[in-house]
């Protein structure tokens, strides 16, 4: 397999999968604002982890 029709194969597996990628139950804003809450979560667990320094 050359690098030419390696190449080609991709591109044409990325063109197939433009009809339909993203799932109707899954909100953007909804999974942001979950993975911003979380991250929020994580850093004020490990600041009151830290509270020596």
């Amino acid at each position: 397999m050359s690098l030419s029709s390696t190449a080609h194969q991709l591109v044409t597996l990325a063109s197939e999968g433009e009809q339909g990628g993203n799932h109707e139950s899954l909100s953007p804003y909804l999974t942001g604002g979950g993975a911003l809450f979380v991250l929020l979560l994580l850093l004020w667990i490990t600041t009151r982890f830290n509270r020596d320094r």
